[in-house]
């Protein structure tokens, strides 16, 4: 088969690499649609010490069955699929709890690190276990498919957080996932969002998702005016979709007292936070992981033509073209949001 594989840091390289093999309880996938993460991104440069090469990244992905392992009975050949980010023990305490994004041993496709490794789908052919796998709707394509893995890394953050729909809540950080996330507190009923971003492109579509109020921190007091929409007590809830020191600062000092800030973005290993101002304004911090069973509800959304994936996909392009897709990203060309690689 043929694959993108990350040779170097820095280097991507489409050569025929060996076909992958397939255990008894596990499923090979023709694939048909790889969407680049910024996880894969950042990857590229060593930057997160999760790509290790020599690696075929890509986890946001969907296609048909190939084959099928011999204790695989729900699945069958020419089905068409998409499946989770994590690939977790069945037997595990935390999958059992319902929690298997929390599971020991739990590994993500397309990650090469000190743990493990296990190559993605940017590639003719991936293998996954069978208890990974959703049913694609016949009525959303395998481009639609592949933006479910983030779409569901967004449901999966609010869910965890409790939300009432008279709530104002506060988006820092709408790339990708913060997008999913004012899309998906819409659809729940939230009462107002308030997005905020220094990309005007990113403010602009989040207004298109049904944000109320953006602001640019760049050029606004975000805190004076969020203040002023919500008499003047802050938000009641807020997710953080970036993960830095600037970022989680301002999701906490534009919140009331007693709020719950979900931190969804990881972009920084550590990071400072005004403890002082969490401790006396009993502010709750929590962080949201991966996905925990969002993938049906996601995939239903999608289907029904609520939740808009396809605003977000910049681009469909050819596996063979995916190191010049990843420069561009990389290089953060304006207006490239999402970029679909088709082997």
């Amino acid at each position: 088969m043929k694959a993108l594989v990350l040779k170097e840091y820095m280097k991507l390289v489409y050569e025929k690499v060996p076909d992958p093999t397939f255990g008894s309880d596990e499923v090979l996938i023709q694939v048909k649609a790889c969407g680049i993460c910024g996880s894969d991104v950042h990857g590229m440069d060593g930057s997160t010490g999760r790509r290790i090469p020599p690696v075929i990244m890509g986890h946001e992905a969907s296609g048909m069955i190939s084959e099928t392992g011999s204790r695989v009975k729900k699945w069958k050949r020419g089905d068409r699929v998409t499946f989770d980010s994590t690939v977790f023990p069945l037997d595990d305490w935390y999958t059992r709890r319902g929690e298997y994004n929390l599971s020991d041993n739990r590994q993500v496709l397309g990650v090469s690190c000190a743990e493990f490794k296990r190559d993605g789908a940017f590639a003719d052919l991936v293998v996954v276990p069978q208890h990974i796998l959703y049913t694609i709707p016949d009525n959303v394509t395998f481009d639609q498919a592949a933006m479910s893995e983030p779409a569901a890394v967004a449901m999966h953050a609010v869910n965890l957080t409790n939300m009432s729909e008279e709530d104002v809540a506060l988006v820092v950080g709408v790339g990708m996932i913060g997008l999913f996330v004012v899309q998906i507190l819409k659809i729940r009923g939230c009462k107002k969002v308030i997005a905020i971003d220094i990309a005007p492109n990113q403010l602009k579509m989040a207004k298109e998702f049904g944000a109320d109020l953006t602001l640019d921190p760049k050029n606004e007091d975000t805190k004076e005016i969020i203040y002023r929409h919500t008499d003047n007590r802050g938000a009641d809830i807020a997710f953080e979709a970036v993960g830095t020191t600037a970022t989680i600062k301002t999701a906490i000092e534009c919140v009331r007292k007693g709020a719950a800030i979900t931190l969804i973005g990881n972009l920084s290993k550590d990071v400072e936070i005004p403890l002082q101002s969490v401790v006396t304004q009993q502010i709750r911090l929590q962080g949201s992981c991966a996905i925990a069973g969002e993938y049906p509800e996601v995939l239903r959304l999608i289907g029904e033509g609520k939740l808009n994936v396809d605003a977000m996909l910049s681009a469909a392009a050819p596996l063979y073209e995916g190191a010049d897709w990843f420069q561009r990203l990389y290089n953060k060309e304006p207006g490239l949001m999402k970029v679909i690689l088709n082997p």
